[in-house]
Order: structure tokens, then C-alpha cells, then sequence
């Protein structure tokens, strides 16, 4: 079976690459020619834990190759995924026009029966869109005289992915489900050939119409935030109220009805798909008249959770913090990722430098990401001991292991001050507080 992927960010690389891991011939699509050119070298252009051997060892069994162009291989594939970005306009509605360019694309070069596939996160009734683009590439050939155009036909179906930055390539060799939104029993068929491998041990594949596809990939984002916001706001209360958010957590947690899935309080959610799917999902509601007021909420809480820990940070050490020199241990938006995307720890670091303080930052894979972002206005370290060096305090943004079981007689050695911000409440209060260090975590009455 042979496929093509276009698209390499997350998505598309990963599911490129698990396909051939299967025994399935992919091309991967690009129009980033640079991109093309690392990737046929062995060079990721992401980071993500396992992906570049899978990726190296396929290229170099010839079963996944890299092209800029589709015209190349739509004529031996059967079916085109679709995996581009879907960045957020300003009004929070998806920007489709990467996805559309593709299907005008596949309308233009496809010489074969195709079935084309949107696994990139789009609206509700985007497979219409991308249809009717298809349709009409083909309409304006057949009048140009291409008469093999007017013979030719094609499907359309959604393809969700669900896949966990971090833990991307697990997440799609053992997927806990599959959904797939069809329009015909051929592109049932096709699709359920395509995912077999993945099922030897345990069917997971779910057929749903088109719009349902994809309307479940929106609805489950935002569940899992709704999640995240409705803890972050039980954590503020609980300091207020003088609770603890840990045991309040573990008490509602075990209650099967909720699970404990989720339910860890910290600096709000962010990365590339959590912040855009709650904004296309509150635009779609609008465009049909209804209004998700329990989604607005969830990004009003997470934009305020973003301001947490610097807020903790004033009320120690004051709103003027000239003088003042400040280690942040995390960049990336999660572990197991150089993605900065919405990452609250950016948020804490510009809040730290507007009110004067000097930031030191240390993170495992982020660095260079982060370098985009902030230039020179911090000071990057080589290592997590380096960034508490003459450090005023300590404020942990993002729970990468290595962050874990530090040792704190060499981080209070170095350190000016003996002070701890713990913004995924990660560490033992009490320990912290016996080797002489002021702790300060998140929903801790």
C-alpha cells in the first residue's frame, strides 16, 4: 500500500513515519525545500523522543522518502493525508488556507482514484471545503481540455490524530483509538486496511460520519482543558481558603466517575493545540449562533494561571524587581518537547523582565526554540545548577525530569537566596522547608 503525507510538522512527520514502520510505502510532502533536505540527511527538524530513529531506519529501507513536490507521487498513491498547519486567525477561527491550498493541489496533479484524508485539526464541515476545492481543480482542467481529469474520482474522510507532544510515537504505534470519519464503504474499507497493523492486539477503530470525526477531535481538547482550568481554579481557592490542592486532588481523583486524569494543578495549559481548539471551538459556536460560555471560562482561567507564579513572585520579593536575579528551570510548553508554543513559562520570564529582574533559564531541549522568543533580554545556561548561580530565587516552570530529585545542599550553595517557586508542585514542601528553603507552590493553603 502506498501513501502520501504531506506535511511534516508534528503530525504529519510522526504519522509518515509510523506508517512505514508498518511496512507501508509513504512519501512525505513539503513545500519547505530546506526541511527536505535535513530530513533526506537523518536531521529532525522537532524534537521527539524516538521519532528520528524510526524516521532513519525507514528512509533507509526506502519505505519513507521525502519530496517537495505531490505531482511526483500522485500518481502512485491511494490515498493523500492531509497533515499542515492550522495556525488561529485573530478572531480565534482556524486559518484553513494551508489545508485548501493542498486539496486544490491534489485536484490539480491527482492522475488516479484518491481517497483524500484531513488529519490535520480543522472545523466542522472543513471536509466540504476541502472537497469542493478538489472538485473545482478538477472542473477547471476538464475546461482547459484535460479530458483524463473528467474520469477521475476521489473521497473524502476525516482522520483525527490524538497524539501527546512528548509521546507522539507511542501514542501512534499503540493508539487507544482511532477515529475515522467516512462518506463510503470504499474509504471504510481503504482506512480499515490502513490501520490494521496498529489493532493486532485490540480493535480500536471507530467509523463515524465525517462532521462527528471531527467535531470529536475539537470536543476532546477542550474536555481535557475544562479539566485543567476547573483545577487551576480549585488550586487558587484552595490557598485562600487555606486547603491543600494535592490531597483535594487525590480525594476527587479517585472517584471513578472522574479519575485522576488531568486533574494536576499548575501554570495553565499551552503548546499548538489546546489554546487554538478552544478559540476555533468558542468561533464555530458563534458562527452558528450559540455561544460556549463554559469554554470562555476555561481560557479566561488559563490566561489568568499563566500569571500565577509571577504574582507569587511580587508579593515576595515586590513589584520592582531591579537588582533582583531570578533562575527558571523549563521553557517548553510540557516535558519531552522544544515546543515553546503558549508555554507559560515565557509568560513568567517576561513578567519577571518587566519588572527589572535579571532571568537566568536552563532547559533540556528549548533553548534554541526559546532564543526566537526572547533574543538576549536572559541569560541561557548550560545547565540547571548554572541558572541557580547568584539566583534570588528558584521558579520551576516545566517538570522535565531532570528537574526531579535535585540536589538542594549544591542548588543552596549557589544560590543568593534560598527561595522556591514550584509552579507544577513537583517537590516536598517540607523538605525544602528543613534544608532552609521559603517554598511556594500552586493551590498550597
Amino acid at each position: 500500500m502506498k501513501i502520501a503525507v504531506v506535511g511534516t510538522g508534528y503530525v504529519g512527520l510522526v504519522s509518515g513515519a509510523c506508517f512505514a514502520e508498518m511496512g507501508i510505502e509513504v512519501a512525505c510532502v513539503d513545500i519547505d525545500a530546506a526541511k527536505i533536505e535535513r530530513l533526506r540527511a537523518g536531521e529532525m527538524p522537532i524534537y521527539e523522543p524516538g521519532l528520528e530513529e524510526i524516521v532513519v531506519r525507514n528512509h533507509a529501507a526506502g519505505r519513507l522518502r521525502f519530496t517537495t513536490s505531490l505531482a511526483e507521487v500522485a500518481g502512485e498513491v491511494e490515498v493523500v493525508f492531509i497533515a499542515v498547519g492550522t495556525p488561529p486567525n485573530e478572531d480565534g477561527s482556524a486559518d484553513l488556507g494551508h489545508v485548501l491550498a493542498v486539496a486544490r493541489d491534489i485536484g490539480r496533479v491527482m492522475s488516479r482514484p484518491l481517497i483524500v484524508v484531513t488529519k490535520s485539526t480543522v472545523p466542522v464541515g472543513t471536509s466540504d471545503k476541502v472537497r469542493e476545492a478538489v472538485t473545482q481543480e478538477l472542473v477547471a482542467r476538464v475546461a482547459a481540455g484535460d479530458r483524463a481529469a473528467a474520469g477521475l474520482t476521489f473521497d473524502v474522510a476525516s482522520n483525527p490524530e490524538f497524539l501527546k507532544e512528548g509521546n507522539a510515537v507511542e501514542d501512534f504505534m499503540h493508539p487507544d483509538r482511532v477515529v475515522v470519519g467516512v462518506a463510503s464503504d470504499a474509504s471504510r474499507g481503504v482506512m480499515e486496511r490502513l490501520y490494521k497493523p496498529f489493532m493486532i492486539n485490540s480493535y480500536r477503530l471507530i467509523f463515524t460520519d465525517i462532521r462527528s470525526a471531527e467535531m470529536i477531535k475539537y470536543a476532546a481538547n477542550a474536555m481535557l482543558a475544562t479539566r485543567i482550568s476547573f483545577m487551576n481554579d480549585i488550586a487558587n481557592l484552595c490557598e485562600l481558603v487555606g486547603a491543600d490542592v494535592n490531597m483535594v486532588r487525590k480525594g476527587i481523583g479517585s472517584d471513578p466517575r472522574i479519575g485522576p486524569k488531568f486533574l494536576y494543578p499548575g501554570l495553565g495549559y499551552g503548546g499548538s493545540c489546546f489554546p487554538k481548539d478552544v478559540k476555533a471551538l468558542i468561533h464555530t459556536a458563534e458562527e452558528n449562533g450559540y455561544r460556549l460560555e463554559l469554554l470562555e471560562a476555561v481560557e479566561n482561567v488559563n490566561r489568568r494561571q499563566k500569571e500565577v507564579l509571577g504574582a507569587k513572585v511580587r508579593r515576595v520579593f515586590g513589584n520592582d524587581l531591579r537588582g533582583r536575579v531570578f533562575g527558571v528551570w523549563g521553557l517548553a510548553f510540557k516535558p519531552e518537547t522544544d515546543d515553546i508554543r503558549e508555554s507559560a513559562a515565557l509568560v513568567v520570564v517576561e513578567q519577571l523582565l518587566e519588572a527589572g529582574a535579571e532571568v537566568k533559564v536552563y532547559d533540556p531541549v528549548a533553548m534554541e526554540a526559546a532564543r526566537g522568543k526572547l533574543g538576549g533580554s536572559v541569560t541561557y545556561c548550560e545547565s540547571m545548577y548554572d541558572a541557580a548561580r547568584g539566583a534570588d530565587a528558584l521558579l520551576l516552570t516545566t517538570e522535565w525530569k531532570e528537574f526531579r530529585v535535585p540536589d538542594w545542599d549544591a542548588v543552596g550553595a549557589k544560590m543568593r537566596g534560598k527561595t522556591i517557586f514550584d509552579g507544577r508542585n513537583i517537590y516536598d514542601a517540607n523538605e525544602l522547608r528543613t534544608k532552609g528553603f521559603y517554598y511556594f507552590g500552586i493551590g498550597l493553603g
